[in-house]
């Protein structure tokens, strides 16, 4: 008897659109990684907005756009309404937000431990995001000139990549019964 193919929900809140284009590489790369084809993992990106159900899921990425150092509301809240859900699957959590080289901010979202906390998430990864002023409001635009923050798209698809093909690896063994530690 076959073990049934894994299917993993990648869901993310993203203000101007380049968290969502990060969540939709991840699902592309879960499913194209060497383990993801293994185990017929079937990975889909939908935005939190539309409020996914995670219990179809096997497992799920959770992302959040990250702006002075939180994610974005409906990301919190999302977390917050799926939690006994969540927690009963294994769950990653990515966060888009740092920009330039060094990375600005340099920390870690302020919430991302309680959220991490509250779902029983296995990890959590920070990848730069994009900086656009066309994209931006008034105010956030002023707020940019007035944090010099640089400009540009900072994303790195190679690890965005990398992390798909560790979560693909580490959900394939689950799915073999093999149980790993988690990853941070």
């Amino acid at each position: 008897m076959s073990t049934p193919a894994p299917r993993m929900l990648v869901t993310a809140a993203s203000r101007h659109g380049s968290t969502a284009e990060i969540a939709s590489a991840v699902a592309r790369d879960l499913q194209e990684s060497a383990a993801g084809r293994r185990c017929g993992l079937a990975a889909v990106a939908v935005p939190v907005e539309r409020d996914p159900d995670p219990s179809g899921y096997d497992a799920v990425v959770l992302g959040s756009g990250v702006y002075a150092g939180r994610w974005l509301e409906s990301a919190r809240h999302y977390a917050a309404a799926h939690a006994t859900a969540l927690r009963g699957r294994p769950v990653w959590l990515l966060s888009s937000g740092p920009i330039g080289a060094p990375p600005f901010p340099p920390d870690e979202p302020h919430d991302a431990d309680p959220i991490r906390s509250s779902v029983g998430a296995r990890g959590h990864r920070v990848f730069p995001g994009r900086l656009d002023p066309h994209l931006l409001g008034i105010g956030e635009r002023a707020m940019v000139r007035a944090m010099r923050a640089p400009v540009g798209d900072f994303r790195d698809w190679a690890a965005v990549q990398a992390w798909a093909e560790e979560i693909a690896e580490e959900l394939a063994g689950l799915v073999a019964g093999r149980s790993p530690a988690p990853r941070a």
